[in-house]
């Protein structure tokens, strides 16, 4: 068979290096408005900036005492290594005891270099209340972790680091989907549980050979429910007349608005905010794979588009630039050199990991393929 793009190895690391890029140039401009993302830098966001407040982001509200900015990735990064972590532990698909036994403990115990601290500290810490709420109701309220989702507000929490489940699903959007939505009935429900499931989706879809942004999402409307196709249906038509993400980003805010819950003003969300519903959607999703539509795939252009969108955009830039990665087009060099040298991490050692978890996992996939194969066929011989 004739090679059909980077090989999987290759698009693990740019699909989940590209996620962290993405993750820390969209931080410090997180929570704004384009209009407001021009004034404060002069124009639009071309790559790495320092924090919104500059040397006073210590104290500086409403996000202190967070150091966003000079390349430092934000949770989005350090949940998503942490599920990597889960599954180096397992070897093999995840539901949501795994995260109960696994991604719990790791929160809660071991300290981390936390960028946007300039501190090693507890995840915990430093995650929000959304992902708190795991902690709080797995560990100490004692729920049935398939359940524990129930009652959170929702929102893209889950969503943002669900890239390794497309991942170890590689080419297998219906495999990423159904086990996407099992890892994250811990966390979330509604509608923020159904785009962490079509999020992973995309991610394997891109994974395919000759995938194109397209074909991605045209595979996130074959699965998604209600709302939440809903939105990305109305989100990439509006994309699709659009080469430029300057004239896309006031009609793909426009295409979303119908299904958004949080309101024109980000920082004070409206009263009906993040309840569950089967008509709404979590923004940053099709945002995500509207930018995709817009930069056609390519790494630079749908992050910066993603970035300069505003409102949620690391999460939004997270998600675009992880399946712009998985599809071949990875993070500019001195993109991810910086980040990873800001925050102190190894962005490569993940994508390692992961690609030797996924390998096992599919090799035990096909063992038990086979087996069902071999009852089935014993099944249905012919006397």
């Amino acid at each position: 068979m004739e090679p059909t793009g980077p090989d999987l190895p290759d698009r693990i690391t740019a699909c989940l290096v590209g996620a962290a890029v993405g993750d820390a140039i969209g931080g410090p401009v997180e929570g704004y408005s384009p209009e407001q993302i021009v004034e404060r830098h002069g124009g639009r966001v071309h790559g790495i900036v320092g924090p919104w407040n500059g040397d006073h982001w210590r104290t500086a509200r409403p996000i202190a005492p967070y150091h966003k900015g000079d390349g430092h990735v934000t949770d989005d990064t350090l949940m998503t290594h942490a599920l990597i972590r889960v599954y180096a532990a397992v070897r093999d698909h995840l539901d949501a005891y795994a995260v109960a036994d696994h991604l719990v403990p790791d929160l809660m115990t071991t300290p981390r270099w936390i960028p946007e601290l300039e501190a090693e500290a507890i995840p915990l810490q430093r995650v929000f209340l959304a992902e708190k709420w795991i902690v709080a109701r797995i560990h100490y309220g004692h729920v049935d972790p398939r359940e524990a989702g129930t009652g959170n507000i929702v929102n893209c929490g889950a969503a943002m680091y669900m890239a390794p489940v497309g991942l170890v699903n590689a080419a297998n959007p219906k495999g990423a989907y159904a086990e996407a939505l099992d890892i994250a009935g811990a966390h979330q429900s509604s509608y923020g549980r159904e785009a962490a499931a079509v999020f992973a989706a995309a991610v394997a879809a891109a994974c395919a050979p000759g995938a194109t942004p397209t074909s991605v999402i045209d595979t996130a409307l074959s699965l998604a429910k209600d709302g939440t196709r809903d939105a990305i249906d109305s989100v990439a038509e509006a994309a699709s007349h659009h080469r430029d993400f300057e004239s896309a980003l006031v009609p793909l805010r426009t295409a979303v608005t119908p299904f958004d819950t949080v309101g024109q003003d980000y920082r004070a969300p409206s009263l009906g905010a993040r309840r569950p519903s089967r008509i709404h959607a979590i923004e940053e999703l099709p945002i995500a794979l509207g930018m995709l539509l817009v930069g056609d795939g390519d790494y630079r252009h749908t992050v910066l588009g993603s970035v300069n969108y505003g409102r949620d955009c690391d999460s939004i830039a997270t998600m675009s630039g992880a399946i712009a990665g998985a599809l071949g087009s990875g993070a500019p060099p001195e993109w991810s050199k910086t980040v990873a040298e800001a925050s102190r991490l190894d962005l490569h050692a993940p994508a390692t990991t992961l690609t030797e978890v996924t390998q096992e996992i599919f090799a035990r996939d096909v063992h038990r393929r086979r087996v069902h194969e071999s009852a089935y066929a014993a099944l249905t011989a012919t006397p």
